[in-house]
């Protein structure tokens, strides 16, 4: 599979090292040198890649979606922060019958923590003397607060159960993304926590969403890749 790679920072840079261990090619590689380039003349140099995966910056996304439309190739959007574009990024990607892949988080560990999180707000919705908090930390450089994960955290638990759910964030340092949802209650607290250690877990999820998308149309979210692989 020929990749495009749209973005290359230490996730990029992570992405690409997956990829080649994986067979797959880098074809195009999109840098900051790239960011003057409106999305037609983009495109041109999407052409020669199966799919593109981006993971730049959220200002930058809406052009890279109408390129890869253009261009007539399917994206795996890891980039977090542009969800206020969701619907026009979702008119693209239907008005050009193109393929979409997003995700909060691309982690194969967080999303096996989102069906953790579903089946224990499911339970715990049967005992509303237990109070629901959700926290997250991240290194200082990370700027969207609270993080995609976080807010995808509470929509799962908010299907189950009613009431405002406090999500608190904390950006410090270089503490690694840890994302943590708590159920307390007067005898006892039960707290289910996340913690990733690399990058390594969120390239992976990236390729495999890409293997997915190659030869589907229509606009989808990285869970629904989930439940495929794991047959739910």
């Amino acid at each position: 599979m020929n990749i495009a790679l749209i973005g290359y920072g230490s996730m990029g840079r992570m992405v690409e090292a997956k990829a080649i261990k994986r067979d797959h090619a880098i074809v195009t590689v999109v840098n900051e040198h790239h960011s003057g380039l409106d999305a037609s003349h983009l495109a041109e140099s999407l052409r020669a890649a199966d799919v593109a995966i981006d993971f730049s910056a959220a200002a930058a996304v809406l052009r890279n979606v109408e390129a890869c439309m253009a261009a007539n190739l399917p994206l795996v959007e890891g980039t977090t922060g542009w969800h206020e574009q969701m619907d026009e990024v979702r008119k693209l990607v239907s008005s050009n019958e193109g393929s979409f892949v997003f995700g909060a988080n691309f982690s194969i560990g967080v999303n096996l923590f989102y069906r953790i999180v579903e089946h224990a707000a499911e339970l715990m919705a049967k005992f509303p003397e237990y109070e629901v908090f959700i926290e997250e930390q991240h290194h200082a450089q990370k700027k969207d607060a609270p993080s995609g994960t976080a807010l995808k955290v509470k929509e799962i638990v908010s299907e189950h159960i009613e009431g405002d759910i406090g999500v608190s964030s904390t950006r410090a340092g270089q503490i690694p993304g840890t994302h943590r949802i708590g159920f307390d209650g007067l005898a006892d607290q039960i707290l289910l926590e996340h913690a990733a250690r690399s990058r390594e877990g969120f390239a992976l999820g990236a390729l495999l969403a890409a293997e997915w998308i190659v030869g589907k149309e229509g606009f989808f979210e990285f869970t629904t890749v989930m439940d495929e692989i794991i047959g739910k």
